[in-house]
């Protein structure tokens, strides 16, 4: 079922009625607060895999077992997939957070008034020490989940980096090995399906519906 547009004159017929903009409104804050608290708990997650990945990874390198190599190519692999996969769900939990902060600067302003549109900052320092201490110790408008997003893609690359440094001792003359083809193939499959397979369907769905009947029957 294809989706289709929505206008401002129908959001406003939607949401803007007073009782039910109040509503949304609440919803639209606790939804955000709870999207930013699952961001959270989704970095904790992919952050303890990666973690155990690279302390793998490194205990390997440290020894001279005779797998060494393999164990290095399918850990960086296992790592580079992790990574990627928290990059493209920051990106998700992301895209959820600005939906409802943008219904909240829709909705905000005849209920609180444009109290999470206002940004109060401090005043632009003027003497050279007032920049000098601003620069250091400074409120900044950073952005916490896109600093998160691009430590993510850091990490990712990294692994790129660890894949290539396993697979450095082999040469155009090196016999290839089927496990290190089906864990990099798999690995940048996997990959590739988080790109066109795992977005969230935008479209619209056709219900289809059934229930059950229970009777007593006598004999």
């Amino acid at each position: 079922m294809p989706t289709t547009d929505y206008t401002q004159e129908q959001y406003e017929e939607d949401f803007f009625e007073e009782k039910k903009r109040e509503k949304a409104l609440e919803h639209a804050l606790d939804i955000r607060k709870f999207e930013i608290e699952l961001y959270w708990k989704r970095a904790s997650y992919f952050w303890v895999f990666i973690g155990a990945t690279f302390a793998g990874f490194i205990g390997v390198q440290a020894t001279e077992i005779s797998k060494q190599q393999d164990l290095s190519v399918i850990l960086s692999c296992l790592g580079f997939v992790f990574s990627f996969a928290w990059f493209c769900v920051n990106r998700g939990s992301k895209h959820w957070q600005e939906n409802w902060e943008k219904h909240v600067d829709m909705l905000e302003d005849d209920v609180t008034g444009p109290l999470y549109k206002v940004v109060l900052t401090r005043r632009k320092p003027e003497k050279y020490i007032e920049k000098a201490h601003h620069t250091l110790t400074g409120s900044t408008p950073f952005s916490v989940s896109k600093i998160n997003q691009l430590i993510s893609l850091y990490i990712t690359l990294v692994w790129v980096c660890l894949i290539c440094y396993s697979l450095s001792e082999i040469n155009c003359l090196s016999e290839i090995k089927t496990l290190y083809v089906v864990f990099i193939g798999g690995s940048i499959v996997s990959c590739l399906s988080f790109i066109f397979f795992g977005r969230s369907y935008m479209g619209g769905f056709w219900h289809k519906a059934t229930i059950r009947t229970t009777e007593i029957k006598n004999d």
